[in-house]
C-alpha cells in the first residue's frame, strides 16, 4: 500500500488496541502502544530510502528484506525495545504484541498488491503479488478516514475501527471475486494463455492485463466482467549475442530483469551506439509502457549509459540517461 494508508492503518490500531484493558488501564503503556502502532505500520518501507541511491538498488530491494519472514520478527523486538526505554514502565509484553500486529499487517496488506513482497524470505524468493488492490485505494483509505473522523466525535474508536475492518475484510473478497471474472474472460478470449497477470488500477472497475501465451505476449484492459485487447505482441526470445549478454552485466538493466515478468525487447543502432530497450507490458497507461529498462553500448560492448524506472515520455527517457549526447539520427 502507499504510505498515507499505511499511516491511516497505524491510527486505526491506535483505536483498536483500545479495546486491549492492559493498555487502557496503564498510561505508559497506551502511549508506548500507540506511538508502536504508528511506527510498526511504516517500519518495513524504510527500504523507501534506498531511493537516494538509485532505481536499480530500489527496485531490486524494495519489499525484499526488509518484509521478509526475518524483518517481521525482528521489527517488532527493535520498537519493542526502543520504546521500552522511553516508557520503561510500560507493560513490555503488550508492547511487542501491538508491534508485532502492526508490522505483520503492513506486510500482509501489501501481499494483495500488484507489486507485491518478498514476504516468503529466506524460504522463497519469489513475489507474493496477489493484485486484487492497487497501491493507493480510495475504498480503503477513505473509511479509514469515516473511522478517524467517528473517533474524533466520540465514538469507541476500538468498536468503530472493528466494524470497519469487517466492511474492509468484506470488500477484499469482493475485489478477489471481480478478478476472477476478469482471469475467466481472458481465458475465454485466450484459449492458449499460459500465464495471465491482472493488476488492478485506481478506478474500482478497471483492471490491467498482461497475458503470455505460447507465440505471443497480449495487453489488455478489463472493464467488469469485459476484456478488452490493446496490444499483441510476438513472443521472441532474447537472443544469446555478445551485445544481450554485454547489456545484461548493466545494473540497471538485472534489477529490471529480477523484477518485471513480462517484457518485450528493442534493439536500435545509432551513429555512435548500440541501444537495447526492455519494455514492461504490466504498466500500459494511454497508450505508453512507462516502466522501461535501456542500455546504450559503444561498438566494443562496452556500457556507456543506462537507466531503469518509470518515464513517460521519450523525452524524460533521454534526459535521465547518462548519456544523451548521442547523435541518434
Amino acid at each position: 500500500m502507499d504510505t498515507g494508508t499505511h499511516i491511516v492503518m497505524g491510527f486505526a490500531l491506535c483505536g483498536i488496541a483500545t479495546l486491549d484493558p492492559i493498555v487502557t488501564a496503564d498510561p505508559a503503556t497506551k502511549y508506548a502502544v500507540m506511538t508502536a502502532a504508528v511506527i510498526g505500520s511504516q517500519a518495513p518501507d524504510i527500504d523507501t530510502l534506498l531511493k537516494l541511491r538509485n532505481n536499480a538498488v530500489y527496485i531490486r530491494n524494495h519489499r525484499g528484506a526488509t518484509h521478509s519472514v526475518p524483518a517481521v520478527v525482528l521489527w517488532p523486538l527493535l520498537i519493542t525495545g526502543v520504546l521500552f526505554f522511553i516508557f520503561p514502565d510500560a507493560n513490555v509484553l503488550h508492547l511487542w504484541l501491538w508491534s508485532q500486529i502492526a508490522v505483520f499487517l503492513h506486510v500482509f496488506v501489501d501481499i494483495f498488491n500488484a507489486y507485491g513482497t518478498q514476504a516468503l524470505r529466506p524460504f522463497s524468493p519469489r513475489w507474493v503479488a496477489l493484485g486484487v488492490i492497487n497501491t493507493f485505494d480510495p475504498f480503503i483509505f477513505t473509511m479509514h478516514i469515516i473511522g478517524l473522523l467517528l473517533w474524533a466525535f466520540g465514538l469507541h474508536p476500538g468498536y468503530t475501527f472493528i466494524v470497519i475492518y469487517a466492511i474492509l475484510i468484506g470488500y477484499y473478497i469482493l475485489r478477489f471475486q471481480m478478478q476472477s471474472a476478469v482471469r475467466n474472460a481472458v481465458r475465454r478470449l485466450i484459449p492458449d494463455a499460459e500465464e495471465i497477470i491482472i493488476a488492478p488500477t485506481i478506478r474500482f472497475n478497471q483492471w490491467r492485463i498482461a497475458v503470455k501465451s505460447l507465440e505471443h505476449f497480449y495487453v489488455a484492459r478489463g472493464y467488469r466482467r469485459s476484456v478488452t485487447i490493446l496490444d499483441k505482441y510476438k513472443r521472441v526470445p532474447v537472443p544469446e549475442s555478445v551485445l544481450f549478454e554485454a547489456a545484461k552485466k548493466d545494473a540497471n538493466l538485472d534489477a529490471f530483469l529480477h523484477f518485471s515478468p513480462v517484457y518485450r525487447w528493442e534493439v536500435a543502432e545509432y551513429n555512435d551506439c548500440y541501444e537495447v530497450k526492455f519494455i514492461d507490458l504490466r504498466y500500459r497507461n494511454n497508450g505508453y509502457y512507462p516502466f522501461v529498462a535501456i542500455v546504450q553500448l559503444d561498438f566494443d560492448y562496452k556500457i556507456i549509459g543506462s537507466y531503469t524506472g518509470w518515464i513517460f515520455s521519450e523525452e524524460k527517457l533521454r534526459k535521465k540517461l547518462t548519456f544523451p549526447q548521442f547523435d541518434q539520427n
